[in-house]
């Protein structure tokens, strides 16, 4: 597969098929150029840009979009093709296979209700992509080769950042979820998770292909 790796939490796999995870409002539409599938992790406007995608579904008739049941309603306008899936359940989506893990945004503040919140395993037992939306859910008894780690947001701090990636183990790992970091802050995030994090790091301008 093919990984490019939009503004902020979007991110894109070309294979047999088109897959997007996440286009947001802060992303690119170009993301979901000749895109099979659509992921969502959660209904945040970062994560998901309804008019983006009524604009690819119109010029796409045979895209899907596969997201939590409660972010559903955010999507009723696109009838069928908007497919609702949970934790544990594992389906193909754009021609890869795809497990949903977690199922809760992390915390922002108590008196903030929590929302649903998908991760996506993407791909086989050996080439896969682990996105974990707006979450730190670890894929328990799952080798994970290609990590995107939330690098900033008002629900997190880095030292979870950090924890994440070595509680995953995963072969390598790239920042996701970045948009609200100035260039200043991002490098010191990206020095601590290059010495602290256990493996291969990296944090991508927009719309690199990895």
């Amino acid at each position: 597969m093919r990984i490019t790796k939009y503004t902020h939490s979007c991110v894109r796999l070309d294979g047999d098929g088109v897959l997007v995870v996440d286009p947001g409002e802060f992303s690119e539409r170009s993301a979901l150029d000749g895109a099979d599938a659509v992921l969502i992790t959660h209904e945040h406007p970062d994560h998901l840009d309804v008019a983006a995608l009524t604009e690819a579904a119109g010029s796409r008739p045979g895209l899907r979009i596969f997201a939590h049941e409660q972010v559903l309603p955010k999507l009723a306008a696109f009838g069928d093709i908007a497919t609702a899936v949970g934790p544990g359940e594992s389906f193909a989506a754009a021609g890869f296979p795809v497990r949903a893990f977690g199922g809760r945004h992390a915390v922002i503040h108590p008196d903030i209700p929590r929302i649903a919140n998908l991760a996506y395993l993407i791909g086989d037992e050996t080439t896969n992509v682990y996105h974990p939306g707006d979450s730190f859910t670890v894929p328990e008894d799952t080798v994970v080769d290609t990590l995107f780690v939330p690098l900033n947001a008002p629900w997190m701090k880095l030292m979870e950042s950090i924890d994440f990636v070595r509680a995953v183990k995963p072969a390598r790992a790239f920042a996701v979820h970045d948009a609200l970091l100035n260039p200043t802050g991002a490098q010191i995030s990206d020095g601590h998770l290059t010495r602290l994090s256990g493996t291969t790091y990296a944090h991508v301008a927009p719309e690199t292909t990895i």
